[in-house]
Parts: C-alpha cells; structure tokens; sequence
C-alpha cells in the first residue's frame, strides 16, 4: 500500500486533518551542542525577505536559471475560500520551468500558501513545509495543522505549496470518479486465478494510459528531483539564502533529494518519518510489509491479544470478504481491497486505533462493513458523494516517474510466499502491488534508489519512530548514513504512530529548539 502519506482524512493519505497527537512521552537522553548562527539563512534577523540573486547550481544537473524565473515577485493574496478561512493566511503562485533541461521554456504554476511570523522584529526566514504522499496538498493540509506549529510560526513565516503535478500545481488526474469507483468494486488486488491476474495487470496500465490522456504534457516532469528544484526556486524567489524545510513522510525523500541537489543551499532542515533512500520498489514494499504488520502486533498486544493468532484470524476475515464481499448499509459492498485499506488507516496513530477496534467487532460479529468502509473512504479521499480528490492519481504519477522498477507479474507471484510469512494480513496485497504500481507505465523512471548523499551540507534531523508502520524506523538510519557523516544527526522515538512532532514532547521540544535556536541534537539521540 503505497502510503507514505503523513495527512489521513478525518470522515476526511486527508477535509484533511493531521494525525492526531498521543499522549506526550518523556526524554530519554538529554544532551547540550553547539549553537548555529541565529538565522537559517546568514542573514540578520531582522532582515526583509527580499528576491536572493541567482547562484551557481550545486548540481551539474541543473542549469543555471533566468533572471526572469529568479527574480519573481509574489503577489500575496487573499486564498480562495476553502484553503484557507482566516485572514493571517495568504495564496500566491510561482513560475518554473516544465522541463529544467529547457529552463528559459515553457513554465508550470506552483500554488503556495504563507502564514507571516508573529515576531517580525525576530524573525528568521520561511520554513517550508511537505506533508507527504507523494501527491499531498500543502496548501490544503499547512491551515488545518498550523495549531502544531504556533511555537515555530513566532519566528517562521510558515509556507507550503502543491508540488508540481498535485492539486492547484496542474494536478494530475487518471480517473473518473465512476471509474475509479468501478475498480474498487471489480478488481481484486490478491488476484487467485489467471483471469483475476489479467484484470488486475490490465486495469493498473488502464490508470497509466488515463494518466497520460488526461495529464501526459506534465507526466514526464512530476518527478521527487524536479520538485526538488522547484523548492529552491521557491526559496530565492522567497528571498531567504539557506532552505529551511520540514518534511514528513514522502517529503523526507523530498528533502533528502533536495540535499543532495543543492547541499550548500541546506538550512535547517529536518526529515520525520523517514522513507528508505537505500529501497527499491520491491524493497520499499517488503519495508512496509514489516512495517505494518508490526503496528498490527502492536494494537493485538494493547488489546491483550496474541500478535500470531490475532493476525491469522484477520487474514482469514480478509480471505471470506475476498470470496463474498461484506454488505453496507450504503447499498455499496466492502471487497477485500477496501478491508484492506480501512484497516491500514487506524494504524497510523494508535489514537485511532479504537476505531479499528469497532470496525474489525462489526465485520468479524455482524457481518456488515460499514465502518471498515467509512475508514477507507476517508483514506481514499471519497467523499459522500462518491467524489473522489486526486492524491492517489499524482501520488501514483510522481512515484512511478521516480522509480525505475518494473516488476513483472510473474515476479509479483513469486515474492507473495515471503511476503504472506512477514504479514498474512499486508504480505500479499503488497507482494501483488509490485507489479500493478506502475505496469505499462507511459513515462520511464529516473531511478532504482534517489540519491540523498549530501556532502557540505549542513546538519540535517533525521527522526524516525520505531513503531511507525508506513516508513519502518530503519529507514531513518539508512538516511542518516547517506546523508553523510556530520550531516545527517540520527533521533529516535522510542513509539507508535506515522511521525514523532506533535506527538512526542522531547522530539518536539527538540526539533523546535534546532529550528529556533539553531541547537543541535547529539547523534543518536532517545526519546521515549
């Protein structure tokens, strides 16, 4: 389940609410270092954000820009009503390049979104930020989670955007919504038979043929590297020298590409709930695989079940709604796929896993599904008249752009006796997701692995969490390796739940501390 989404739906990968928070958690390790300068940029604190010159690109990669890209000035204004209600917030749009090859050519509209420091007098830059996916909306989710950043909003003007080919940034679209709604209700995802395969392969290049239909002049370009280049346009045309970046989930990978473009242009930047830089695509699968059936064991073990049987009994629920799909009282039914899916979402943070609870009660003792399907519709962005958003059309886009890996459906079939051993409950959903990702895909992928190695760079956070079931915390590690010695700085929190901030005190008080005062964590620091 390609979910590296930091947001999920509130009866909303998400209108879009962030995780909800748990109960703060102690510090394990304290520590005292060194102190960067006051601003993440260089500059005086109290200086005015004003269009930086263009500099030499890190990267040979990316060619230098035109005066009339750089030199952009915003026009801050009202948002459109929905995005955002209160008047602190404002909406504005940037130009870059389609294709960077072609830097002087023809240019794509990228949506941001600011709230102003309170502090002006003390202020230190913008801090942008990427909530995951891929596919994420900034500029929708940044409002709606401001509360968890009124510490940092005293002296960052607090900024996000729709990344290119997501939302108001020409979104890319595959699907209608009655076809989209077809192939929930008709393709079974744990294909059993010959012709259950072929439907599954043929619908997968289906969603990648309507992408290129409907999207095809972007789809080539929606590229994590290319995103990448647009956030450092987005910071010159900001006016601040140094990047300072908060990215959750997909937006680690983001970050991390972003660090290794353009290492000597990092500011303060911190990576939470961390993708596997070193994982293919049947390595990121086989992570998550790990990953959530693991927050799985975890949720039995808090209801004082036996993680093994507990597991089994939810494989074999998921078996007989595979063979005779759970009656709603919606008139819809819930197929495997959805069980499957609603009962990923609840997983994400064990405040939610109550809901889990009632919704496995009802399918397992009534024999009905109508809250593991309220839970999937809310992660599937379906909203109760049956519209679906576009997140899992750009996150799909941006993936399949990205990687290069293409297993085939043989390979699919060969990796689901391994996967059923790590999970009976995810192992052949996602053993058999290898394959229809991104089969027959229209656009070739850039790479088997992105590149994070930073040299130069200054010190980049890296927290993971060790029960966080979408990026497994031995992802946080790997990217504190490639990021490189004295750049990347290894936290850990010691918990449950997609993303520490917010939901740790020590994590928060420290990644607030590092963006504010400039105070570096030791490496390998513990909280929990």
């Amino acid at each position: 389940m390609r979910t590296h989404r930091r947001t999920r739906r509130a009866t909303a990968r998400t209108g879009v609410a962030l995780l909800a928070a748990v109960l703060l958690a102690g510090c394990g390790l304290s520590s005292s270092e060194p102190q960067p300068s006051a601003t993440a940029d260089g500059r005086p604190a109290d200086a005015s954000a004003t269009p930086a010159p263009s500099a030499a690109p890190d990267s040979p990669t990316t060619p230098r820009l035109p005066a009339a890209l750089t030199s952009q000035r915003l026009d801050w204004k009202r948002c459109p009503s929905g995005n955002a209600p209160r008047t602190e917030w404002r909406c504005a749009s940037v130009d870059v390049p389609l294709d960077y090859a072609e830097p002087a050519g023809e240019t794509l509209s990228i949506a941001l979104i600011r709230k102003e420091a309170r502090d002006r007098g003390r202020r230190i830059g913008s801090l942008l930020f990427n909530f995951g996916g891929p596919g994420g909306s900034g500029v929708a989710t940044l409002p709606r989670a401001a509360g968890q950043y009124e510490t940092l909003n005293s002296r960052y003007d607090l900024v996000s955007f729709d990344p290119r080919g997501v939302a108001a940034s020409s979104g890319v679209r595959c699907r209608s919504d009655k076809e989209q709604e077809q192939a929930h209700r008709t393709v079974d995802p744990t294909p059993d038979t010959a012709a259950e395969e072929r439907a599954f392969i043929e619908d997968a290049a289906d969603f990648g043929a309507g992408c290129e239909h409907r999207s095809g002049k972007v789809l080539p370009h929606v590229g994590t590297s290319n995103a990448a280049r647009d956030l450092d346009l987005i910071r010159q045309v900001l006016g601040d020298g140094k990047l300072s970046y908060f990215g959750f989930s997909y937006g680690t990978e983001l970050g991390g590409t972003y660090a290794h473009l353009f290492p000597h242009h990092v500011g303060r930047t911190v990576l939470d709930a961390v993708v596997d830089p070193t994982a293919d695509g049947i390595g990121h699968a086989r992570n998550q695989t790990r990953g959530f059936q693991r927050a799985l064991e975890n949720y039995l073990k808090g209801r004082g079940q036996d993680p093994r049987a507990g597991s089994e009994r939810i494989a074999r629920l998921l078996a007989r709604i595979d063979r005779n799909p759970l009656p709603t009282g919606s008139g819809r039914e819930l197929t495997e796929s959805l069980a499957i899916t609603g009962i990923v979402t609840p997983l994400y943070s064990p405040s939610s896993w109550p809901e889990l609870t009632a919704a496995l009660d009802e399918a397992e003792n009534n024999g009905t599904g109508d809250e593991l399907l309220r839970l999937a519709d809310s992660y599937n962005g379906r909203d109760a008249r049956g519209r679906y958003d576009t997140q899992s059309h750009s996150q799909r886009a941006i993936s399949c752009a990205d990687s290069a890996s293409r297993p085939s459906l043989d390979e699919a079939r060969a990796l689901v006796p391994e996967f059923r051993r790590l999970s009976p409950v995810f192992g052949p959903f996602l053993a058999w997701d290898t394959a229809g990702w991104c089969a027959d895909w229209p656009v070739d992928g850039e790479h088997e692995t992105p590149q994070t190695s930073a040299p130069g760079a200054g010190p980049i956070l890296v927290v993971g969490t060790t029960g966080d079931p979408a990026t497994p915390y031995e992802g946080a590690r790997r990217m504190a390796d490639e990021l490189g010695g004295g750049v990347g700085v290894l936290v850990t929190n010691k918990g449950e739940g997609h993303g520490a901030y917010g939901s740790n005190g020590c994590v928060t008080s420290t990644i607030d501390a590092y963006f504010l005062d400039g105070k570096v964590p030791a490496d390998g620091k513990t909280c929990g």
